[in-house]
This record gives C-alpha cells, structure tokens and sequence, in this order.
C-alpha cells in the first residue's frame, strides 16, 4: 500500500487542524476526537487516538523493531466537525458578525448555530522563526540605510 495522490483535490476545508470532529463511518463511527494533521494532497485527516492499525517495523540501527500501533489517516468525507453546544455532527458554514469579523457556525438539521471557535493550536507555528541571523540574511544596518532621497540627489540615475 502506497502513497496515492486524491484524484479531485478539496480546494475549500472546512475542518481545521485542532478541531473536535466526530467519524461518521467505519470502524470507529460514533467516536470524537481532535484532529492531529491535515493531509491535503490526500484529502485526508489523521484524528488522535482513532482509526488505529498495527504497524511491522524492522529493527534497524538506534531503534528496536516490533509490531505498534499507529493512527491511519481517514477520509475527509468520514469525519464531520462537531457542533460545540450539542456535541452532534454538523456542517460548517462562514458567516460575518455585525463588527465585520469572519467565523465558523455550526449548520444543518440539528444544529445548533453556534459559533465554532478557531482552534488554538494553528496560532502556533509548527516551524518556529529564527531568532537569530543566518548566512543568508541582510544585516539590519544595510536594511535601514536610505538608499534614494530625491531632495538630496541620492541613488537618482544617470540620465
């Protein structure tokens, strides 16, 4: 079993990383948990501590080998975002409150209307910035020299 790219990629996700969803089908339906990754290539989502299978690993050098158990990534369309209020599945619609801010609302037969919050964890990065300079960086001496300053003739082209 290999890796295999998704034939019509989703181009507008409505579940995010972080969020609480429930898996609507397989061997796990009925069950919630919080999304741990997203793959968009795949148009999969790894939910944590769900949809587990047994793994053979090799023994190779600096770890031991053995049979684990790993999350196995699900189908975008098996899992749906549950409303905050009920604790039930629902959609997810996009909505402008009155101050002009644009949020996430539970939607659907059952649903509440709530507002779904944006997860805290994507305020995170999962790369974090350099703190220091590298190789590569401008020096900050070169970046706040003026370079062109009409009134003075400085950086004014030879015409």
């Amino acid at each position: 079993m290999g890796w295999k790219a998704a034939e019509k990629l989703i181009r507008h996700w409505k579940i995010l990383r972080g969020d609480n969803v429930m898996i609507i089908r397989g061997k796990d339906k009925g069950e919630t948990g919080l999304i741990k990754r997203v793959i968009r290539s795949q148009n999969r989502v790894i939910v944590e501590g769900k949809n587990l299978v047994k793994k053979h690993i090799k023994q190779g050098e600096g770890h031991t080998g053995g049979i684990f158990s790993i999350e196995a990534p699900l189908h975008v369309s098996n899992v749906q975002v549950a409303d905050p209020v009920t604790g039930k599945p629902c959609k997810v619609g996009h909505k402008y409150l009155e101050d002009g801010t644009k949020v996430r609302f539970a939607r659907g037969m059952n649903a509440s209307g709530a507002v779904i919050p944006r997860p805290e964890i994507l305020k995170e990065r999962r790369k974090p910035r350099p703190t220091s300079p590298g190789p590569k960086d401008t020096p900050i001496e070169l970046v706040l020299e003026k370079a062109y300053d009409e009134k003075a003739g400085i950086g004014m082209p030879d015409l």
